[in-house]
């Protein structure tokens, strides 16, 4: 007798992608399942005002955005479990998810845990992590107030964040490893535009140090070799992202950066198992894309579990 899974699909990650294929997927009569190892919400969680998401002409912000994501994924009857899953068995018909916890079984899996931001890996930073270190300024901004704080990347992710505290802190400065930024034309000039932030450039941090909290920073200016201290009460890193993917080996089929490779239903090499959002490649890494992607997945997954019951 064959095993009868506990759930038509489970979705490992519940950050927008993954509550977008939730919805979808118990509209659809599919008794469906998050796991998620921290806060539903995900990304979205660490972002302040989000301006260009359709539906919101006055914006929204990240966590109210997320509570509503969850709101809605509940109300139609999504089962969550918090949990950390260390390993998938998906070569069967029947799909294993093995968490810490325990194992779920399903008859489809939607990868959605996106991605972790990259670290300086400089000395002090794993040392004040929490104590002035961060890589959240809407999730740690309110500790800053009236402070200095330094703000280290170049992209959007940097000027969005540094943006966000120049409402709570004294001063930010921005330092990037090149003479330029990388963000948004629009985020670009509402920084050089703000009185209270200012700008290092062809700089790196080489240490963050202190005495039991945060307090200084050390720069490089890679170009002339010369070193300099700042004073500075925090250190928001903003230097990229990948992916949470480590699980996966040997799974399903990756890119040499770890992103998992579907088609344009979100489907991997496995049949029944898809992938959304930022870790999948050539995500875009933006909230629509995310969303789109969860959608696209758990309409593939209703259509393979009725493929499949046709077939029996």
């Amino acid at each position: 007798m064959t095993e009868q899974p506990e759930y038509d699909v489970v979705i490992v990650g519940g950050g927008a992608a993954g509550l977008a294929a939730a919805i979808y997927a118990v509209r659809a009569m599919l008794k469906t399942l998050v796991i998620e190892k921290t806060a539903l919400g995900g990304e979205i969680l660490k972002t302040g005002d989000i301006e260009n998401y359709p539906g919101f002409p006055e914006g929204i912000n990240g966590p109210d955005l997320a509570a509503l994501y969850e709101g809605q994924a509940r109300r139609f009857g999504t089962e969550f479990a918090y949990d950390t899953v260390v390993r998938l068995d998906v070569g069967g018909k029947v799909k294993r998810v093995v968490g810490d916890e325990r194992e779920y079984t399903a008859r489809t899996v939607i990868i959605a845990t996106g991605g972790e931001h990259n670290k300086l890996e400089v000395p002090g930073e794993e040392e004040y992590a929490g104590k002035g270190v961060s890589y959240c300024a809407t999730c740690d901004g309110n500790f800053f107030r009236g402070m200095d704080v330094v703000v280290v990347g170049g992209g959007d992710a940097a000027m969005d964040e540094g943006l966000y505290l120049t409402r709570l802190v004294n001063r930010v400065t921005v330092v990037h490893r090149r003479d330029q930024l990388r963000a948004s034309k629009i985020l670009q000039q509402r920084g050089f535009d703000n009185p209270k932030m200012d700008f290092i450039w062809d700089s790196v941090v080489e240490e963050i140090s202190g005495n039991g909290e945060v307090d200084a920073v050390t720069l490089k200016n890679i170009k002339t070799g010369e070193a300099s201290k700042m004073a500075a009460q925090g250190v928001f890193i903003y230097i990229g992202f990948h992916p949470v993917s480590d699980y996966l080996q040997g799974v399903v089929e990756l890119d040499n950066a770890g992103h998992v490779k579907t088609s344009l239903q979100m489907e991997t090499n496995v049949p029944g198992v898809y992938a959304a959002g930022d870790i999948r490649q050539f995500s875009d890494r933006q909230l629509g894309n995310a969303v789109g992607d969860g959608i696209a997945a758990a309409l593939a997954a209703y259509r393979y579990i009725q493929e499949q019951a046709g077939e029996e």
